[in-house]
This record gives C-alpha cells, sequence and structure tokens, in this order.
C-alpha cells in the first residue's frame, strides 16, 4: 500500500481542479450561447404566447428562493467538511438534495403545464429557445442531484476521506455555479420576459 505525501495529495488536487475549471468554462460557453440565442428569439413568438402571458412569477420566485437556499444548505455542507463533522455534513447535503428535487419538480411542473396549454417547443422560436434554455439548466441540477447522492454513499461508505473532501467540494462549485445560472435565467428570462 502507498503513501500519498501532502504535497501529491496537493498536486492531485490542483490538476482535478483545473479540469473542473476547464468544464466550468465550457458550460458558461455552453449558457452563453443560450441566453444569446434566447435574447434574439423573445421576441419570435410567431403569434404565440409571449412570456409575459405564460410566465407564473409566483411559481418561478418560488424556485429561485428554494434554489438559493439549496446553495446555502450546500455551503454549510462544505463549512461542516472544513470541520470534519461527518454529521452536519449528511444534514446539510440531504437539505441540499431535497431543495434540489423540490426545484427540479416545480421546474417540471411548470414544463408540463405549458406543454399541456398548447405552449410546447414546438410553438415559436420564443418557447423553443426558453425550454431549451431553462431545460439545460434542470438537466445539469437533475445531473448535480445524481453527483450527489453518489457522494453521500461513498460518505457512507468510506467516511471523509481527502478524496472525498475534494469531490464535495468540486460538487459545491458545481452547485453554487448552477445557481448563479438560474440569477441569469431569472433576470434575463422571466423578469424581462414579464417587462416585455
Amino acid at each position: 500500500m502507498s503513501t500519498v505525501t501532502v504535497a501529491e495529495e496537493k498536486e492531485i488536487f490542483n490538476k482535478t481542479s483545473i479540469g473542473f475549471w476547464i468544464y466550468l468554462m465550457t458550460d458558461c460557453m455552453l449558457f452563453g450561447s443560450l441566453f444569446i440565442t434566447f435574447v434574439i428569439l423573445r421576441g419570435a413568438t410567431a403569434d404565440g404566447p409571449s412570456g409575459r402571458e405564460i410566465f407564473d412569477m409566483p411559481m418561478v420566485l418560488a424556485e429561485t428562493m428554494i434554489l438559493l437556499v439549496s446553495s446555502f444548505t450546500c455551503g454549510l455542507a462544505l463549512l461542516a467538511i472544513k470541520a470534519k463533522k461527518v454529521r452536519n455534513i449528511l444534514w446539510a447535503l440531504a437539505a441540499t438534495y431535497l431543495l434540489g428535487v423540490a426545484f427540479l419538480t416545480i421546474e417540471i411542473s411548470e414544463f408540463v403545464g405549458l406543454i399541456n396549454e398548447g405552449n410546447g417547443p414546438s410553438t415559436s422560436a420564443f418557447l423553443s429557445s426558453f425550454f431549451t434554455l431553462v431545460g439545460t439548466h434542470g438537466f445539469h441540477i437533475f445531473v448535480g442531484l445524481v453527483w450527489l447522492l453518489t457522494l453521500v454513499a461513498v460518505l457512507y461508505r468510506k467516511g471523509l476521506t481527502a478524496k472525498l473532501t475534494r469531490q464535495l467540494t468540486l460538487f459545491g462549485l458545481f452547485w453554487h455555479f448552477l445557481d448563479l445560472i438560474w440569477i441569469f435565467i431569472f433576470t434575463v428570462v422571466y423578469l424581462m420576459g414579464v417587462a416585455i
């Protein structure tokens, strides 16, 4: 069995972190292109409904608050990791997971409601770009929830190892990134959508 020195451990973390930051930058480019597409197409309703007519702002506000609170609970998990308090980590991650599921449930119900009203992605370029942008974010939330479950399973099985600490830290970056993207979606898609 080999022993990893502190210097080697730090080098592994730095390489992993650089790779993850590169991934986040590619996600920035993906979401940037989706935002640009949405802004260009938001007026192309093809005589269909505009955002003002279809957005349920109280539900969108609830989604936003839920995701912001999940960011807070994720931050609490990261603080508990530094303190090496496994029980606090589990509680904070469980809260983050449940809030993420609540967010995704509301988003899916919004999509189902719009489609049932005849306002699906094929209705107009506006709705196509809306479903693509918001759906891509929702897919990222789903992936984050699966990742979170995997990390919690590892925590139960192996305890808080150095490798898991790195992985949980990177998960925290990912989750906060998704919260930041949602703030832009809330502002550009929903707030500006009801103002136009």
